[in-house]
């Protein structure tokens, strides 16, 4: 048992709220997944010569400042570290395929945990609230956001295996639920050229998307091919650079429920996390249909 929420804004004026919403949200999920939680906020766009990567260390005394200088000289590039306890987001003058790969390459000891030109992932062990003021996400500003809070059932309880789960730049996954066949699907992507870094089954659904949207697919479509291709009970909540979507499969028996007004819209697992959002009295408020992809995006909104 999991608890995932999302936030998209719809008004640019909004967004300097985006944290404080998101933080009630996810302490409401709580006793759904007290075992860790993760985020995943899209703000502070970079320029277009640059990318940024969320990486992490257990040690919150890593040398993050001296990797970044080894990381400027080696790429020949201007770089920036900004640490948040166990983690750092490097902010990088370079193709970030180049970044990434020099780091996993002369740093292996780093796991980088999210990476794009948007998009940072912060994830940790530990309650929700603890989790949440640990990356100081009550003062997170962005365009939208999602989150999970994990009760672990078929893999360790680590950083590692919490959500969300990153595949693509500015693109990441959180998941409700227990994937059937995820290990035929793991070898399927890994002969296609997929690499994988846990053995989690939500690590396998975010890289099977990621793996449709590679082909060309739309997010929409994306995820439709993974109504025949998935097989399990599960609820998807999809961030990307432009929007998020939410997803459940054919039975639905895992919970979720959606809310939208002028302002926003918003989606948890239980009504208790998006209860205190402002104008939710007001809101449409609804069940997603099963095996129905539902999307927002940043264009649709201006």
């Amino acid at each position: 048992m999991c608890g995932i929420v999302g936030l998209f804004l719809k008004k640019p004026e909004l967004r300097p709220q985006l944290g404080a919403h998101l933080q009630t949200m996810l302490v409401g999920m709580t006793d759904r997944g007290p075992d860790s939680a993760g985020i995943a906020v899209y703000h502070r766009p970079v320029e277009a010569n640059q990318c940024k990567l969320t990486t992490f260390h257990a040690n919150p005394d890593y040398p993050w400042r001296k990797l970044g200088g080894q990381l400027a000289e080696a790429l020949n590039a201007e770089v920036d570290v900004e640490i948040k306890a166990n983690h750092a987001v490097i902010t990088v003058g370079a193709a970030e395929g180049s970044a990434r790969a020099w780091i996993t390459r002369s740093h292996p000891e780093v796991r980088i945990m999210g990476y794009g030109q948007l998009m940072e992932v912060y994830k940790d062990m530990g309650l929700p609230a603890d989790v949440a003021r640990r990356y100081s996400l009550e003062g997170m500003e962005g365009s939208h956001a999602i989150g999970h809070t994990r009760m672990a059932t078929e893999s360790a309880v680590t950083t590692e295996h919490s959500h969300p789960f990153t595949a693509a730049p500015d693109m990441c996954l959180v998941h409700n639920g227990s994937l059937s066949n995820h290990n035929n699907l793991r070898k399927w992507l890994r002969r296609r050229g997929l690499e994988f870094e846990t053995d989690n089954d939500s690590e396998v659904a975010a890289r099977y998307f990621a793996y449709r949207l590679g082909e060309g697919a739309t997010l929409a479509e994306a995820l439709e091919a993974g109504l025949r291709d998935l097989d399990g009970f599960y609820t998807f909540t999809m961030g990307t650079r432009d929007g998020f979507a939410v997803l459940r499969d054919g039975i639905a028996c895992k919970p979720a429920v959606l809310a939208e007004t002028d302002d926003w819209v918003a989606m948890a697992s239980e009504f208790r996390s998006l209860a205190n959002l402002p104008g939710v009295e007001k809101a449409n408020i609804w069940e997603p249909e099963p095996a129905v992809v539902y999307t927002w995006s940043l264009q649709e909104a201006a």
